[in-house]
C-alpha cells in the first residue's frame, strides 16, 4: 500500500482532521522531555473514539508501521520518541472520565484524562487519588500509567502501579484485552494489568484504566526544617523512618536548587540553608499530633538549625509549589538540563549524597540535588550544554557512574522515570542477560512485528 494510500485508510478511521502529516505538525511530536535526539514522525494521527484506536492500531500492524502512543509527552528517558518513519498516535483526544464510583471508591477512565484534574473531579466527592507526578498539571493517566508514575506523595501512599485495578487495552491485532476489574478482588486470569504498567507502550495500546480512590487524611501538617548540611538533612531521613515513621511526604532539596527556586519563584525559602527537608504527616489529628512531634524531636536531634510549622493552608501550598518549581527553575540555568532518578534504598541516602557530591566534584559538574528523599528517590540534575562536547563526555561519565553507584548500594536505574531509549543499555547490568532475552521473546510473541514503540526498554537485539 502506497503512502497516500495508508493516510487515505487512517482519515477515514480518525477523519481527516485527526491524521497530521504536516512538517510542523510531525515536528512537534518528535521529541519528549529526555535529553535525546528528535526522530520525526511519517505522520501523527489522534483517534477520538476507542474503536478508532482500535482500528489505528490494527492498520499500523496490518503495515508493519512502528506505532509510538504518545499523551502530554512530559516523559523523561526518551519512551514517546518515535521509532523513524514511524506513527505517533496521540491519546489527548480520548480524555473523557468515564465513571467516578463513590460508593465502591473507583473511577474508570480514558487514557488522555490529564491527571491533576482528574485527582481534582475525585477530591470534589470527597475521595482521594494520590499519586502526583511533578508533571500532573499536563500529564495523563495513560502516561502516568505507561511509565508507573510516582511523585511527592510516593512514599506513604505508593506509585500508580498501587492504584491500577484493572485497565482494557488493544493488542496489536486490534483485539481488545480485558483484565481486572471493579472489585477490590480479582484473581481471574493472568494479571496483565500488572503487566502493562510501566510496560511504555512496548506491549500494548490503552484503552480504558480502572483506578483505586480512597478515602483523604482527616487531617495534615506540613514543616520545613533547615539543616546545616546535606548529609544532616538525609541523616536526618533515614532517622525519621528508623523510627517507624512514614510521612505523607518527605522531600529534600540542596541549597544550590534552594536559591534557584526562590530566584525563580519568590516563595521565601531560606537561601542560606545548606539544605531542607519539606515534611507533610498526615491521618487522624491525634495521629498527626503525635507523628509530628516525633519529626520535630528528630530534626532537632540531627542538627536542624530552624522548624518551620505551616500555619495554613495557603502557606501550605506555597512551600509544596516551591518544591515543584525545583526543575523548571534548574531548567531555566543552562540550555541543557539532565534530570536523573537513580533510587537506592531509603538507609543508603547518605551514602547517596555523598557519593553525588564527590562525583560533580571529581568531574566539575553542576549538578543540584533534590527530590523525593523519603523513598529513597533522588533528582540529581545535571545542568550543562549539550553542545560542549567535551563537557557532555563528563556529564555522560557522570551518569555512568551515579548509576553505578546507585546500583552497588542495591538501588534500581529508576523510581519513576522509566527506561525508554535513555537507560535500556543499562537494563541487563541491573537485572541479567537471561531477564533481558526473556522480556525479549515475551515481546516477541504479544508483537511479532515489533512495531509497538520499538526499542524501548529492551532496546534493539
Amino acid at each position: 500500500m502506497t503512502k497516500e494510500a495508508i493516510i487515505k485508510e487512517f482519515e477515514a478511521i480518525a477523519g481527516a482532521e485527526n491524521v497530521m502529516t504536516g512538517e510542523t505538525d510531525r515536528h512537534a511530536y518528535s521529541y519528549d522531555a529526555a535529553v535525546l535526539d528528535s526522530v520525526m514522525p511519517a505522520l501523527v494521527v489522534r483517534p477520538r473514539t476507542s474503536e478508532a484506536l482500535g482500528a489505528v492500531t490494527k492498520l499500523c500492524n496490518d503495515n508493519g508501521l512502528p506505532l509510538t502512543v504518545r499523551g502530554a509527552g512530559t516523559n523523561l528517558s526518551g519512551g514517546t520518541i518515535p521509532h523513524p518513519g514511524g506513527v505517533v498516535v496521540l491519546t489527548n483526544g480520548l480524555n473523557r472520565i468515564l465513571e467516578i464510583n463513590e460508593a465502591d471508591m473507583y473511577a474508570v477512565v480514558e487514557p488522555g484524562v490529564v491527571t491533576a484534574q482528574f485527582a481534582a473531579e475525585v477530591a470534589k466527592r470527597g475521595l482521594f487519588y494520590p499519586p502526583d507526578p511533578g508533571s500532573q498539571a499536563v500529564s495523563t493517566l495513560g502516561g502516568n500509567v505507561a511509565e508507573n508514575a510516582g511523585g511527592l506523595r510516593g512514599l506513604k501512599y505508593g506509585v500508580t502501579k498501587d492504584y491500577v485495578m484493572g485497565m482494557e487495552f488493544w493488542d496489536v491485532n486490534g483485539e481488545l484485552i480485558k483484565s481486572g476489574s471493579r472489585t477490590v478482588k480479582c484473581v481471574t486470569g493472568y494479571n496483565l494489568s500488572g503487566l502493562m504498567v510501566a510496560s511504555e507502550g512496548t506491549l500494548g495500546v490503552f484503552d480504558k484504566i480502572i483506578l483505586k480512590l480512597i478515602p483523604p487524611a482527616k487531617a495534615a501538617k506540613s514543616m520545613m526544617a533547615v539543616f546545616p548540611s546535606m548529609k544532616a538533612a538525609s541523616e536526618t531521613v533515614a532517622s525519621i523512618i528508623a523510627n517507624k515513621i512514614v510521612p505523607a511526604t518527605l522531600e529534600m532539596m540542596d541549597n544550590f536548587t534552594i536559591r534557584t527556586v526562590e530566584n525563580f519563584r519568590g516563595a521565601g525559602l531560606p537561601v542560606d540553608a545548606a539544605a531542607l527537608l519539606l515534611i507533610e504527616v498526615d491521618g487522624h489529628p491525634g495521629q498527626v499530633a503525635d507523628e509530628a512531634a516525633v519529626v520535630e524531636r528528630i530534626c532537632k536531634e540531627n542538627g536542624a538549625t530552624e522548624l518551620h510549622v505551616a500555619k495554613d493552608a495557603a502557606e501550605r501550598d506555597a512551600v509544596w509549589q516551591a518544591r515543584r518549581d525545583a526543575l523548571p527553575a534548574l531548567a531555566k540555568l543552562k540550555p541543557t538540563c539532565v534530570l536523573e532518578d537513580a533510587t537506592v534504598p531509603r538507609s543508603k541516602i547518605p551514602a547517596m549524597i555523598e557519593a553525588l557530591e564527590e562525583i560533580a566534584k571529581k568531574l566539575d559538574l553542576t549538578i543540584g540535588t533534590f527530590g523525593h528523599a523519603g523513598d529513597g528517590n533522588l533528582h540529581p540534575t545535571i545542568l550543562t550544554d549539550k553542545r560542549n562536547k567535551e563537557e557532555w563526555e563528563r556529564v555522560e561519565k557522570g551518569i555512568d557512574m551515579i548509576f553505578d553507584k546507585a546500583l552497588s548500594m542495591g538501588g534500581t536505574l529508576s523510581g519513576e522515570h522509566g527506561i525508554g531509549l535513555a537507560k535500556s543499555k543499562y537494563l541487563a547490568q541491573e537485572t541479567s542477560k537471561g531477564t533481558l532475552a526473556y522480556a525479549r521473546r515475551m515481546k516477541s510473541v504479544l508483537d511479532p512485528k515489533g512495531i509497538l514503540n520499538p526499542d524501548k526498554i529492551v532496546g534493539a537485539e
